[in-house]
């Protein structure tokens, strides 16, 4: 039977924000999945931008080396928190995928989120 577990992000202390310090790639480590391959993370992620400017984010989802791994985002300033990731799943791997994020200019975007994990 599956089973399904609210998380915290991985690199998060204690269910806070992320910053966001990594101006280039590899981004800033938001989230590890998980080494089973029959575990599936659901994640949400929402960005704050800290700034008066807009700022550029871009997470870089399992990977670093392909565009099809990077979602691209202008944050604006004082928006609030801003949706990146809607429940998009991350599944597991021998070698855990990563979810990292840099942006623009260093230390104004904070990430929130959490992570559904379900074991199947």
């Amino acid at each position: 039977m599956a089973t399904f577990t609210k998380q915290k992000l991985s690199a998060s202390t204690d269910g806070r924000a992320v910053k966001v310090a990594a101006t280039a790639t590899a981004g800033t480590t938001i989230h590890t999945g998980s080494a089973t391959s029959t575990t599936y993370d659901e994640v949400w992620l929402y960005a704050v931008n800290t700034s008066a400017s807009a700022v550029k984010l871009t997470i870089e989802w399992g990977g670093t080396t392909s565009p099809d791994d990077l979602i691209e985002l202008t944050v604006q300033p004082e928006a609030g928190l801003v949706t990146v990731a809607p429940g998009l799943l991350l599944k597991g791997n021998a070698t855990p995928l990563v979810i990292r994020a840099f942006a623009a200019t260093a230390d104004v975007i904070t990430i929130h989120g959490f992570v559904n994990q379900l074991s199947v």
